[in-house]
């Protein structure tokens, strides 16, 4: 299958990324806001927008992750847009404190499009899922999911991925549907210590 994206990023630009992700961090901590990004002084590459999450860990566990699948934003920008919100605005854990900063690690996911899969029913979408590769954004009706390839790590195989991402959305385990639509796409993955999404 070739490959859904259509961005290249140097080793320059991969490390710039984490680095304005920090900043604006640092920034939230400081003043309360996102870092607005200069986009004159970086390179072409960051200002495509892109999908983009920012996963905020602390001794392998979570600490906040938010993004977006789509953004009309530049990368740059909505990179430092989400890792401000995934310190300050999951509302599943407390605002990043400053004594917290220095240990905590920073990873960001850029998306691919969205690819739909064209399955007729569970047995198939299971044989079509890539295990450590495909992100799933699954939607019925108000219903709406979606795992990183990340998630593979914790969840190996393709049953145990989809049955979660169902509950996710509020469904059943075994739920299936005319109006269900499902998507696939990859994460190029960054972070400050050469981290990787995959397993």
């Amino acid at each position: 299958m070739a490959p859904l994206f259509s961005i290249e990023l140097g080793q320059g630009e991969r490390r710039q990324l984490p680095l304005i992700a920090r900043q604006s961090i640092r920034q939230g901590l400081d003043v309360g806001t996102a870092l607005q990004v200069d986009l004159h002084t970086l390179p072409p590459a960051l200002h495509a927008p892109m999908g983009v999450f920012v996963t905020l860990t602390s001794n392998g566990s979570l600490k906040g992750c938010i993004g977006s699948m789509e953004s009309a934003d530049p990368l740059a920008q909505a990179v430092a847009d989400n890792a401000y919100a995934a310190a300050f605005r999951d509302h599943r854990f407390a605002p990043l404190q400053v004594a917290e900063l220095d240990g905590t690690d920073i990873e960001i996911s850029i998306l691919s499009p969205m690819a739909p899969l064209q399955v007729r029913d569970r047995a198939q979408l299971l044989d079509t899922l890539r295990p450590g590769i495909d992100g799933l954004l699954l939607e019925d009706e108000h219903h709406r999911s979606t795992f990183l390839p990340a998630v593979w790590q914790q969840l190996p195989s393709p049953e145990e991925f989809l049955d979660h991402l169902l509950s996710k959305a509020g469904l059943a385990t075994d739920h299936w549907s005319e109006t269900l639509r499902l998507y696939r796409y990859e994460t190029l993955c960054l972070g400050e210590h050469e981290v990787s999404c995959k397993p």
